[in-house]
């Protein structure tokens, strides 16, 4: 009835229908967005029949993950594959006269997210239904994604971007599970004759929490879970006194405040009112789900003691950390448990996964501000906090390690310090993150309880970043496994390596890079007017723009190829290509710099005739989901050089990898795993190591007595300052890496970097060395798996047996 057994015609007949019903027009006089939404809206129809089919089938133990971004992409095409009649929607459309790809191009991207962070939770929700786990996402429904980059005059400028007017067609409103969320107010404190407190919360105003649900099926339709997205509302649409009295805008006042929560994702905190929105961004969020899960569970069980027995939450990075006084609030104040017993069903119920060892994106909120918006909660922390405080000191004693370890200290609530506190497992996302958050991070606590702290290393969803994208490959693969399997067992990728030596499979994979080449070449030129050299090497750096991630030493780079074609115009040189994806957070005016430096770069290098068919820089605007999609298949070259001890895993590396591209990079994130499948022969590494770093910048680092032992470089950072053709003078970024302590080694490592860099060209300048390369690296990429990852969630964290 469903799946792969509906055929071509029954979902020809379903669009017509649907475009019938929704829009009124025929299958003729439809435009291409009509077309798509009608295809979307049968998709989400079958999924919600496979949804409710099996409502039956509950389960006795469920995973909530929640996070502030859900990454994810597109879904027409995706849904499609997963429920295997992708053939017969392609089919159904040119039954209708359209042109498939020309439909899926009218979706725009689901763009609730910012990165890596996002995008994994996406792949995440993808393999938890494809493993058959009961899981549920939670988030908010951001009016407005990730912003809309647009490039003008050199600079990166943001533009908003209304992802929702296309989504519709997937989100379904429950207006029925709507729940209330109270900010602000006081606490009256109440005693009974037993001698419990009572805390009543008045004079708090009120906003609605509406679901909006985007459904996600599994690989062969098997298990479709949800993703609910909260929406904020006014409890009042509109004030009528005010607006019979004319103060029209004043009317809507309350209205406006309450629906800015869901407004944008990740509004600039740099003020006040900017910090203000985002607390109440995450109290909203994690609220209304703690409030969905709770009522759900007594409407099954009828026992609010049973909880942790059946429900598991985790919490991605520290966004959702509010959920632990929240669980507590509700356990205390609405069914009347005592202290005691709530936290330990809270400690048993909350696992935390720590996304980032940068103290910057370690949050911390004001004292005052939680205390004015949610003093309820307030209350509760300040409880949390005492308690935790006495169980350090009979722990450390009067020790620096109390003090550090606080969740309020210095007028701030820690919140990954709270999640210390409450959280029965803690772990990273790969190993070396791991170790760096239980030897140094979180050194002390994990001296306490050890047991609590892991790793699991990321993954990525391999159907999507092979099969669906990269369809030349994904054939070649299926041919030489003799099957499919790969698609449920990604580890078998692993059989590829036996191909790496033959002549034949080793032409086939450098034909279907060059196909994938030609393919990406006509992406830029429709997006962006860019004419890509496809007889070039594809070298890419891919990821949000952070000086860590060291897209400024890739910039560096590049000068120096240039400044060596001009002193050498004749040498032997391996054409290239570098394309850069990124965007910079709107108020990180360093990180805005250094695109405007590359935008700079790019255009001198591609107007400079000495690098005419040698030598290319491609910034690729507004980079997305979809158009990573279209530039993977394509790369072959991977820049994966952030700063070693910083990135915390990494997934990009892993979606390059997959599609054959060999790696460049530092010893830093899953990067380390990776050269533990790879080994040197099949990967670059060059660069301090984290160890290193620490210990040279202990021992007085000096970027500036660094660069003036090397000419060469030098001569880049002369370029920089000196500016290129449009005139623009880098010396700002020159200054803060020479006399503003370089943080984060650009100067240290680039010796090693440029070498290392020579060193590869000089082996992938050879056809069958670079086509060997890249079968080792699909061979070797099923482990970073999403299906792995989440295999080891369930079974050490979750305790959901597959």
């Amino acid at each position: 009835m469903f799946k792969s057994q509906i055929s071509r015609d029954e979902v020809r007949s379903a669009i017509e229908d649907k475009l019938c019903a929704q829009f009124g027009v025929t299958s003729k006089n439809a435009t291409d967005d009509q077309v798509f939404r009608a295809s979307a809206i049968v998709i989400r129809e079958i999924m919600s029949r496979l949804l409710a089919f099996g409502e039956d089938k509950k389960p006795d133990r469920e995973v909530h993950y929640l996070s502030m971004e859900f990454l994810m992409g597109r879904s027409l095409m995706k849904n499609a594959f997963n429920l295997g009649i992708s053939e017969a929607l392609i089919g159904a459309l040119s039954d209708l006269g359209r042109n498939a790809s020309d439909i899926f191009e009218e979706e725009n991207d689901a763009g609730l997210g910012n990165g890596g962070l996002g995008r994994l939770a996406a792949c995440y929700m993808d393999s938890m239904a494809s493993l058959g786990i009961p899981a549920t996402g939670y988030s908010i429904c951001y009016e407005l994604g990730i912003f809309r980059q647009k490039i003008q005059d050199g600079r990166q400028t943001e533009v908003a971007d209304d992802w929702r007017s296309a989504a519709e067609s997937w989100l379904v409103t429950r207006s029925d599970e709507a729940v209330e969320v109270r900010f602000g107010g006081h606490i009256v404190p109440h005693w009974d004759n037993y001698g419990h407190y009572h805390a009543e919360h008045v004079g708090y105003t009120t906003v609605t929490a509406v679901p909006r649900d985007m459904l996600i099926a599994g690989y062969k339709g098997e298990t479709v879970n949800t993703l609910r997205l909260w929406d904020a509302r006014s409890t009042t649409a509109l004030d009528m006194y005010l607006f019979s009295e004319g103060e029209y805008v004043k009317s809507l006042e309350q209205r406006t405040m309450s629906e800015v929560i869901t407004k944008v994702l990740y509004p600039a905190d740099d003020h006040l009112q900017g910090k203000q929105l985002r607390l109440k961004q995450q109290y909203f969020f994690v609220s209304a789900t703690v409030q969905c899960i709770v009522r759900k569970h007594m409407e099954r069980y009828g026992d609010i003691r049973s909880f942790a027995e059946h429900h598991v939450i985790q919490i991605n990075d520290t966004h959702p950390t509010l959920v632990i006084p929240e669980l507590m609030r509700i356990f205390m104040d609405e069914y009347g448990l005592g202290w005691d017993e709530a936290w330990k069903i809270v400690t048993a119920a909350v696992a935390y996964t720590n996304h980032t060892v940068m103290s910057e994106a370690l949050e911390k909120w004001p004292q005052e501000l939680i205390q004015t918006l949610l003093p309820r909660v307030w209350e509760i922390l300040c409880e949390i906090n005492r308690r935790w405080c006495e169980y350090l000191r009979s722990k450390f004693g009067e020790s620096e390690k109390v003090g550090r370890n606080l969740i309020i200290q210095d007028d701030g609530v820690h919140m990954a310090n709270l999640c210390l506190a409450a959280c029965f497992k803690i772990n990273g996302v790969s190993a070396l993150h791991g170790e760096i958050l239980k030897t140094d991070l979180f050194r002390d606590v994990c001296s306490l309880t050890p047991e609590r702290f892991t790793y699991v290393t990321n993954g990525i969803d391999h159907r999507r970043w092979l099969a669906q994208i990269n369809p030349r490959l994904n054939s070649l693969v299926c041919d030489l496994l003799s099957s499919e399997s790969y698609l449920q067992k990604p580890e078998t990728l692993i059989r590829l390596a036996d191909f790496a030596d033959d002549t034949a499979v080793r032409d086939r994979v450098n034909e279907i890079k060059l196909l994938n080449k030609q393919d990406f070449a006509a992406f830029a030129r429709k997006q962006d007017g860019f004419v890509l050299n496809t007889d070039a090497i594809l070298d890419v750096q891919v990821k949000r723009l952070h000086e860590y991630k060291r897209q400024l030493m890739c910039a560096m780079l590049i000068t120096r190829l240039q400044n060596l074609l001009h002193e050498q115009p004749n040498i032997d040189f391996t054409p290239r290509t570098f394309v850069f994806g990124a965007k910079a957070a709107a108020g990180y005016y360093t990180a805005k710099r250094i695109i405007e430096l590359i935008l700079s770069l790019a255009d001198d290098v591609n107007h400079d005739p000495l690098c005419k068919g040698k030598l290319q820089v491609y910034f690729m605007e507004n980079y997305r989901v979809s158009a990573a999609e279209a530039l993977m298949p394509a790369a072959q070259v991977s820049e994966q050089i952030s700063t070693a001890g910083k990135e915390a895993s990494g997934t990009g590396n892993m979606k390059l990898m997959l599609n054959g591209a060999v790696t460049i990079g530092t010893l830093d994130g899953a990067n380390v795993e990776m050269h533990e499948r790879l080994g040197d022969k099949n990967m670059f590494l060059f660069g301090l190591h984290a160890d290193e770093v620490t210990a040279l910048k202990a021992a007085g680092y000096d970027p500036k007595a660094y660069a003036e032992r090397d000419k060469e470089l030098t001569a880049v950072l002369e370029r920089f300052s000196r500016g290129f053709r449009d005139g623009k003078s880098y010396s700002d970024l020159v200054s803060g890496l020479l006399y503003g302590g370089d943080p984060y080694m650009l100067i240290a490592d680039y010796r090693s970097y440029v070498e290392t860099h020579d060193k590869m060209y000089a082996s992938i300048a050879d056809d069958g060395e670079r086509a060997r390369l890249s079968i080792i690296n699909t061979a070797e990429a099923g482990i970073f798996a999403a299906d792995r990852a989440v295999s080891e969630y369930a079974e050490g964290i979750w305790k959901i047996k597959l």
